[in-house]
């Protein structure tokens, strides 16, 4: 008889040999039995195994042509071509594609090449600063660095998957990249480790980039661009930039950018060449669809102490035309090939890393895909604001809620409530929530006690309290 371990199904107890010969004839008997009269026999299973719907699944897979690795769950699809520079070249999420993948390159793979840029699409990981005045910038292209095969290693599976990809050895910048990327099977959460490791031995100084291509492409006429794309992220109130962002190519004066009075910075995608750099501190971006009613939300830790490439913790690429003047001064757009793709990059930045040789860093990020709306009010810990939360007290004693959001995880909403002084007086749960459906609140509800101020959370299928979408004070008198 094997030992029994904590939280085993398996009960035990204590028999003597003619016991044990009886029990096991006993059971020989009732199964007999039982197959005699066309009864089915199950065996018991050990408790404690996840749903299979909370499975998660690594495969290889053929991908537009390329040998892939497909990391996916109910809700998220992954797919990394490690031999195109280790990308993650589609996240698909409720049948919703967001990665711009290049239509021709798709398939393809080419050597590195340091005087040529083959760009492929997807997400992958870059270098700042870029340039070529000295060895201390990175001349880019497709070099090893952006170009070279990685390798591929499954790390785990089913509760839990991992993968992990290591790029090769670059002596030009003495830098190795190596990523991880995790998808648990009870929630479409992507998380990612990007590794940078200095290979020489000399000390080097460098920042990691990772650089997403979201596809700006019309769904319903891909020919054309998609009007209703956009992109999100909290200003910095002490901005060392002039304008609380910096244009660092493009026109100037562009009406697609503005910093709005709520101090959220947007871009309202254009097919027109344009780089914009934020000192953003509080660690988060969005890119929202408004034709399909899909966003991403793209979070990192600002680290406030360490120094950044040029200040920036965020920059922004609108791919398209650029705005040129002739020789005798009049403005035209670029009619290049690399300037027709639909795509925006979103482009996240660590700390600049002095690293010693053999020494390493990590930066990491984590995606969280989820539906939208019309409007975009920002991002919380569980989720996305897209018509704010209102609370109002009526006659009745009750409270009317309303508001939607974009959930990030399965689960309810709980309602926390707070009297004038600060203290709880109890949770109320309010609604079912799935990331795949935009939650829509329009409900009254009996509150424990007279409450000042709601904190609205999300607790996720397994109980846990994944955080607040919002907090606002009770307000009085509206009986319409």
């Amino acid at each position: 008889m094997r030992e029994p371990t904590e939280g085993s199904a398996w009960k035990y107890i204590i028999m003597t040999p003619h016991l044990l010969l009886a029990n096991h004839i006993g059971h020989l008997a009732l199964i007999f039995l039982l197959c005699l009269t066309g009864q089915k026999v199950a065996l018991a299973e050990p408790t404690g195994q996840p749903s299979p719907k909370n499975q998660c699944r690594v495969e290889a897979v053929d991908y537009k042509g390329w040998q892939a690795q497909q990391v996916s769950n109910r809700w998220v699809q992954l797919i990394v071509v490690p031999q195109n520079g280790g990308r993650l070249m589609q996240v698909t999420f409720g049948g919703h594609p967001y990665l711009f993948v290049n239509p021709r390159l798709a398939g393809k793979y080419f050597p590195p090449n340091s005087s040529q840029w083959f760009n492929y699409g997807g997400d992958k990981l870059w270098l700042l600063p870029e340039g070529n005045n000295d060895e201390q910038h990175w001349p880019g292209n497709s070099d090893l660095i952006d170009d070279g095969p990685f390798s591929f290693r499954k790390l785990s599976e089913g509760r839990q998957c991992e993968i992990e990809l290591t790029g090769p050895a670059d002596p030009q910048t003495g830098i190795q990249f190596q990523r991880t990327i995790r998808l648990a099977g009870d929630s479409p959460a992507i998380h990612f480790r990007a590794s940078m490791k200095n290979v020489t031995g000399h000390v080097v100084e460098w920042s990691m980039q990772s650089v997403s291509q979201y596809d700006t492409a019309d769904p319903r006429s891909p020919s054309g661009f998609n009007h209703d794309l956009w992109t999100f992220i909290p200003v910095n109130s002490s901005s060392g930039y002039l304008n609380r962002y910096h244009v660092r190519f493009g026109p100037a004066q562009n009406s697609a950018v503005t910093v709005r009075d709520d101090g959220l910075f947007t871009v309202h995608y254009v097919h027109v060449a344009a780089e914009l750099w934020l000192d953003s501190t509080d660690g988060w971006l969005a890119v929202v669809d408004g034709s399909s009613k899909y966003a991403m939300v793209e979070r990192f830790q600002y680290e406030q102490s360490k120094k950044y490439p040029g200040k920036a913790s965020v920059i922004f690429w609108t791919n398209g035309p650029e705005v040129k003047l002739s020789d005798d001064g009049t403005p035209f757009l670029t009619a290049n090939s690399d300037d027709q793709p639909y795509y925006l990059e979103a482009e996240l930045n660590s700390p600049m890393c002095r690293l010693w040789p053999g020494e390493a860093c990590d930066f990491e990020t984590e995606w969280f895909p989820t539906r939208a709306g019309e409007e975009f009010h920002g991002a919380a810990d569980a989720g996305i604001l897209i018509h704010p939360l209102r609370a109002t007290r009526r006659d009745t004693g009750k409270i009317r809620l309303s508001g939607s959001f974009g959930a990030f995880f399965l689960g309810r909403l709980v309602a926390h409530f707070y009297n004038e002084h600060g203290a709880g007086l109890g949770t109320l749960p309010v609604a079912d929530v799935n990331p795949i459906e935009p939650v829509s609140l329009e409900t009254e509800i009996v509150p424990p006690g007279k409450p000042a101020r709601l904190s609205l959370h999300l607790e996720d299928e397994n109980g846990i309290d994944r955080g607040s979408l919002q907090e606002l004070q009770v307000a009085e008198g509206d009986n319409r």
